[in-house]
């Protein structure tokens, strides 16, 4: 006779990733049960004071980690999660974009009332369906809801420690995040396209996810990160599926942090989707996602490093190359910042090739999970003050995205201006911004693992992207407007405190990066 015993969760260790879980929840009961006219603000408190408290949690856990030499934490939940150093890191950071994110979608001032969300999605653009919600004020407050779900499923994707809860956790962040995508109010066939082509090359990713999955469970007969790495180490035969199904695996990740070759939805979706959900889906998903490769290969593949290890500097150097060169020949401001994303995830890479152990480095060096985690910072709230402000420059037609429409902007709104030219001197790398930190921290990383020849293609592309990022500033400060000139909408505290908040970290972290990089080198290493 079988006996089954019931799984032991530790429910003290997962507490904060099962709140954000049960918001999204609750948020989805809240839209059956209340009044549509006062759903709005019930659904923005409460999915804001769970964030906060599911962050004080993160928090109380990380003090609480047990010691395990270089590293600390715990595997729970029968091997299906790692809570350590740096998951507890990557939670914390994912909850305070989750906060940002939530600020900026519940923004309504810059519609005159109503927020950047389609009133009825199910309505086609143009009919008299469109127009009747947008005169009724409908607006979809089912974001808030569909925001936590996904910052679940990132947190799931992020402490992942089997590649079964790998999957699960990328199912969950991206089927909410393919709904946010096709909601914007203005614009509505390239909104519901980018949707569409986030969609089904996420759902091709997906498949060759499964499919890696497969391979590597035949390979070593489990799917535990633990057992994945015993195996490897201990197996001299043929390691071909093991080495198809890594590259399978690979693309779905690759996918999710807009690496080249795996980049061609990043430019339309960040154009087309509403721009505080791009705001949140470029920050927050290339966290989990970095978080999770990381993890992947660092402890499931950790002894089969010397086979990903050259795939990952081809792929850096492409995506910094690719990335910066088409940037350049961008004439929408969204998708610059598109191709923007994609050299910052070269330079992202470039850090995961570093040391990769605190035994390996030397006193002073800075390893590779550090200067990652460290870079993930600065990045995220970066890309979420840029976001923020492109949602503030407007016309007639809602959100004026086209260069020609910034010229004079400095004139305009000289505050506006200078915290832009703040964010872009800062994905430039420019000393006392925290790009420039960011840079070091990974490049330096990256020179001390001997993978210089990428560091100096790094450091190429960065002074041609300076280019890009430095003719925007020079369009909003010294050219003259064709036409009428650039109009920027009063946001409400909501927006101003994001891109307040935004502004101070990229000062901060550029003039005293030393706190942040030390608490990531606290974080430790990673658990088998």
């Amino acid at each position: 006779m079988i006996e089954f015993s019931k799984p032991a969760i530790e429910y003290a260790e997962l507490w904060p990733l099962l709140l954000v879980f049960g918001l999204g929840c609750i948020g989805v009961l809240i839209e059956a049960f209340l009044p549509r006219g006062s759903r709005h603000h019930v659904q923005l408190g409460v999915a804001l004071v769970g964030t906060v408290a599911a962050f004080v949690g993160v928090v109380l856990i990380g003090t609480g980690l047990e010691d395990h030499g270089e590293a600390s934490g715990s595997i729970v939940a029968e091997g299906a999660f790692a809570v350590d150093g740096p998951t507890v890191f990557i939670w914390g950071l994912l909850l305070l974009i989750a906060a940002a994110g939530l600020l900026l979608f519940a923004e309504r001032k810059l519609e005159g009332g109503l927020s950047a969300f389609a009133g009825q999605a199910a309505a086609l653009p143009g009919t008299e369906a469109e127009r009747e919600a947008s005169t009724r004020g409908l607006d979809h407050t089912e974001v808030f809801p569909l925001m936590m779900f996904a910052v679940s499923g990132m947190m799931i994707f992020a402490a992942a420690n089997d590649l079964l809860t790998l999957f699960v956790g990328l199912e969950v962040l991206s089927l909410p995040l393919y709904l946010l995508s096709g909601l914007a109010r203005r614009r509505r066939l390239l909104s519901q396209e980018a949707a569409l082509k986030y969609f089904l090359l996420g759902a091709f990713s997906s498949g060759f996810v499964i499919y890696g999955i497969a391979l590597v469970y035949g390979y070593a007969g489990t799917m535990g990160y633990a057992g994945i790495y015993e195996a490897i180490a201990n197996t001299t035969g043929n390691r071909a599926m093991l080495l198809i199904g890594l590259g399978l695996i690979s693309v779905g990740l690759l996918f999710k942090v807009g690496a080249v070759p795996f980049q061609a939805w990043t430019p339309d979706v960040y154009q087309g989707a509403p721009t505080q959900v791009t705001a949140f889906m470029a920050a927050a998903t290339k966290v989990a996602a970095f978080a999770a490769m990381m993890r992947l290969f660092y402890v499931a593949f950790g002894s089969e490093r010397w086979s990903w290890e050259p795939m990952l500097w081809l792929i850096a150097i492409l995506s910094m190359v690719v990335g910066a060169i088409l940037a350049v020949a961008q004439s929408d401001i969204k998708r610059m910042l598109a191709y923007s994303s994609i050299t910052h995830t070269g330079f992202l890479i470039t850090g995961l090739i570093g040391i990769k152990a605190v035994g390996e480095a030397g006193d002073g060096q800075i390893t590779a999970t550090q200067s990652v985690l460290f870079y993930l910072v600065t990045y995220a709230f970066m890309t979420l003050g840029a976001f923020a402000i492109v949602s503030l420059v407007r016309d007639s037609g809602g959100e004026a995205t086209h260069l020609s429409r910034w010229a004079g902007l400095g004139k305009e709104s000289p505050l506006v201006a200078a915290a832009f030219s703040l964010f872009l001197l800062g994905f430039a790398g420019i000393p006392l911004t925290a790009g420039f930190s960011g840079k070091w921290a990974v490049f330096a990383s990256a020179m001390s693992g001997g993978a210089w020849p990428v560091v100096v293609v790094a450091v190429l592309t960065s002074a041609l992207a300076a280019f890009f990022y430095i003719r925007v500033i020079v369009l909003m400060y010294f050219a003259e407007p064709q036409g009428p000139g650039p109009s920027v909408t009063l946001p409400s505290l909501l927006t101003s405190t994001t891109i307040g908040v935004a502004v101070l970290a990229t000062i901060v972290l550029g003039v005293m990066p030393g706190p942040v990089l030390d608490l990531a080198a606290h974080a430790g290493e990673f658990i088998r």
